[in-house]
């Protein structure tokens, strides 16, 4: 056991991706209970799905800002620049979500199974953007 935790530690501080990924989860569930819950009561699946995804992005900076790209966030001005960066990745990633959920949910798809598929497309779209650009 303790050579597996030490192996997953090792990943850990050694990926990015690991962080990253973590941190997604992290910021997934609060988008998803938010979108779950929305749904619940009877709103519209693509605005729940936007609601959510807002939600995540504010939970997301937290974690990648403190935990992901540690000694990669700027201060003074430059600090304003890569929150910008940051929020238009989340855009990015938001665009993909809706457009993904709106145009699945056309086609009969459940609204959660669509929110799963845009949560895969997004994923790897914005890791690209942050890992190469915002947290560069």
């Amino acid at each position: 056991m303790d050579r597996a935790f030490a192996s997953a530690l090792v990943l850990w501080h050694r990926f990015t991706i690991t962080r990253y990924l973590a941190a997604s989860i992290i910021a997934l569930l609060f988008d998803v209970a938010l979108f779950s819950g929305l749904v619940a009561v009877a709103v519209d699946p693509t605005i729940a799905s936007a609601a959510g995804y807002c939600v995540g992005i504010i939970i997301h900076w937290l974690v990648s800002a403190n935990i992901v790209f540690t000694g990669k966030t700027r201060d003074g001005a430059s600090l304003h620049v890569q929150r910008a960066l940051f929020a238009g990745s989340a855009l990015v990633g938001l665009g993909i979500t809706v457009t993904t959920v709106e145009l699945l949910s056309r086609f009969g798809i459940e609204p959660i199974a669509s929110k799963a598929v845009a949560i895969g497309i997004s994923f790897v779209a914005v890791y690209a953007m942050r890992k190469w650009g915002v947290f560069r």
